[in-house]
């Protein structure tokens, strides 16, 4: 049973090692590519389905066309990860707020007028 968990382990290490993340650049670009792919396959698709007058013929096209844009843009390739986001470090924000709060009062607590 240990020897299983161990696998198990083993091959959550190796998923969690992989990217799943795109950059905002590269979203632009899957889609860019995915609207191509459709675009061509589609008027492809039609063309061939009107010279052969057979519009399964068509379908069959654009699915392709469908399953190699998917296949070339939903994983994250590195293609997609060329710009990542240069992230600010984490500040302290406990002295910024009490800074912030003395501030605004000045030192001194404001009275309730009645």
């Amino acid at each position: 049973m240990s020897s299983k968990l161990i696998k198990m382990d083993a091959i959550k290490e190796r998923l969690n090692a992989i990217p799943s993340h795109m950059d905002y650049k590269g979203q632009k670009l899957a889609e860019q590519i995915f609207q191509i792919i459709i675009i061509v396959f589609a008027v492809v698709g039609f063309a061939w389905g009107y010279v052969c007058e057979q519009f399964v013929q068509t379908v069959y096209i654009l699915v392709a066309g469908f399953i190699l844009s998917c296949l070339l843009t939903l994983p994250p390739w590195p293609i997609y990860r060329r710009h990542p986001l240069p992230w600010q470090k984490p500040r302290d924000d406990t002295k910024e707020v009490s800074q912030k709060e003395s501030k605004k009062t000045g030192g001194k607590k404001k009275e309730k007028s009645k």
